[in-house]
């Protein structure tokens, strides 16, 4: 069933989906020893080190994992075909210029913050906030040359590496949330710094363990601006526009996390926003963290599934558009969306269903109340229903960039950005928090399907095969969370700590085997996909 002709797009997703499995658990020991140290609303600290961290994730997303790497590899891929020296060449011109230029972000970032706290480091949050973002900035510089090593290594068709830097992290993190900050840092501001600390000394580390694997296939820094200037420049005609393709989620959820910590009600002041007429702030101290802890139980299948299957196809779509062959272009394209179906609907199902037994599970111990559990599970399960959507998104800019289109994703992302931020402020009165992310859902869901269209367009997609496991994964799904209800009705509501396992393992456990049998006994094409034997061209 595992034999030599495992399609390529199967081999390279599993192996990265193999590293990125260990990331996730790691991190989401992270989070569980973050939430006990932290808590959700206690004091805004977690609010405050939440949306600092998300602005050097920010760039990690639109420079190193997004833009960069995707205008980057297909380059050095054409490279690596015909002359080695010159792929070696352009990669240390590369990283040479993206250290310079990182370096000088780094430190213009650092002054903007220095200006922002003279002026308004005195207000309630504001002077945490801009103490936590000058600490962890730098990790911007260290993980987007991580993340450029990962794309040589890609092109190198090396996977397994790359899949687990990210773990490195999270190491780094659990180390220091379990036995630097309880015993050494006095309260809970002080305890967030050591965290931004830790992240800071991972993304060193991130860069450092890759090396060794890019010697071994024979790279050998040789600065030669004159011999890969031509690259260079193609490599930044095509940022522009990969920055607003890949990154138009990653900005959403920034702006989430903004909107939440400026119009939740301060630890100490009125219930009242001033400056929009004495109207009631919409949300609770604890927002921004409630995003967080949300979006980490959704970012587990879009690791798995959606980075995964996009990280695998890009250099074969690369590779299919550079010989004009349309015909594979669109089967591993359809491929790739087959499996992105079979896999991230029962996920993201799974995960609204078992939201609350997850958060009680994961995350309410030390500092984190009954009451974080219950708002963290409605932000899972309302993140959790465009799940299908945020895991075939990256596949599918990935097939416009191969195609050499990068307006098409621009375009689309910035109507997207503009349908976000509208549903933002419409949903958050009603819904709190849980509106900014049933907004982030639906305009995710948006921006797959117009996406999806326009690509068929211009190379026809398998849609009857597409359509077919769509039907056969939607009948599996339902089978699926008909066994999750029961396996959660047979357990029962007690509260032990044995029970709360139990109330997220057996659910998981009858869920995942009656979804792999119905999908056995549907069609023959199905198990052909999930093994990992499909040469299917999905026509």
């Amino acid at each position: 069933m595992f034999g030599r002709d495992r399609h390529p797009l199967i081999a390279g997703a599993g192996v990265t989906s193999l590293g990125t499995l260990v990331s996730r658990l790691l991190g989401l020991l992270r989070d569980v020893a973050t939430a006990a140290l932290l808590g959700m609303s206690g004091g805004g600290v977690m609010d405050a080190f939440v949306v600092a961290f998300r602005i050097p994730n920010l760039f990690r997303r639109l420079f190193g994992e997004g833009a960069l790497a995707a205008s980057y590899l297909p380059v050095l891929s054409a490279r690596l075909e015909h002359d080695r020296t010159a792929a070696w060449q352009l990669a240390s011109v590369a990283m040479t210029w993206l250290a310079v230029l990182l370096t000088a972000l780094v430190v213009l970032g650092e002054a903007l913050c220095a200006l922002i706290w003279s002026i308004w480091g005195g207000l309630p949050g504001v002077g945490l906030l801009l103490g936590l973002t000058a600490v962890m900035l730098p990790y911007l510089l260290f993980v987007c040359l991580a993340a450029q090593l990962a794309a040589t290594l890609h092109a190198a068709r090396h996977f397994s590496t790359p899949a687990l830097v990210p773990a490195v992290l999270n190491v780094c993190w659990l180390a220091g949330a379990w036995f630097v900050a309880p015993w050494f840092a006095p309260d809970r501001q002080a305890q967030a710094y050591v965290l931004g600390v830790a992240i800071l000394v991972a993304g060193a580390l991130q860069v450092a363990v890759q090396l060794p694997a890019l010697r071994s296939r024979g790279f050998r820094y040789d600065y030669q601006w004159q011999a890969s200037r031509a690259d260079v420049a193609e490599i930044v005609r095509a940022m522009g526009p990969m920055i607003v393709g890949l990154a138009v989620t990653q900005v959403n959820t920034l702006a989430d996390s903004l909107i939440a910590w400026g119009l939740a009600v301060p630890a100490a002041g009125p219930r009242q926003i001033a400056w929009l007429g004495g109207v009631e702030y919409p949300m609770r101290q604890g927002a921004a963290a409630a995003i967080y802890y949300g979006e980490r139980l959704y970012q587990f299948p879009l690791g798995l599934i959606g980075l995964a299957v996009a990280t695998a196809i890009f250099p074969l779509l690369s590779r299919h558009a550079a010989r004009g062959d349309q015909r594979r272009l669109g089967a591993d394209m359809t491929l790739g969306l087959r499996l992105v179906v079979l896999l991230a609907v029962p996920a993201g199902v799974g995960l609204m269903i078992l939201a609350e037994p997850l958060a009680r599970l994961l995350f309410e111990r030390g500092r984190f109340t009954a009451h974080d559990a219950a708002r963290a599970a409605r932000m899972i399960a309302t993140y959790a229903s465009g799940v299908w959507a945020y895991c075939a998104l990256p596949v599918l800019v990935r097939g416009f960039y191969a195609r050499g289109d990068r307006m098409t994703p621009v375009r689309v992302g910035l109507a997207v950005v503009g349908v976000n931020l509208a549903l933002n402020l419409l949903l958050i009165w009603p819904l709190a928090e849980s509106g900014l992310a049933l907004a982030t859902s639906l305009t995710a869901g948006l921006q797959t399907v117009i996406l999806g269209g326009r690509f068929s367009r211009r190379c026809p997609l398998g849609w009857r095969a597409l359509g077919a496991t769509a039907a056969r994964t939607l009948v599996a799904t339902g089978a699926m969370a008909a066994a999750c209800y029961a396996g959660l009705a047979l357990i029962g509501p007690d509260d032990a700590p044995a029970t709360r396992l139990l109330r997220v393992f057996v659910p998981v456990a009858l869920g995942g085997s009656v979804y792999l049998a119905t999908h056995w006994l549907l069609r023959p094409e199905q198990r052909t996909i999930l093994s990992g034997n499909s040469h299917d061209d999905g026509e």
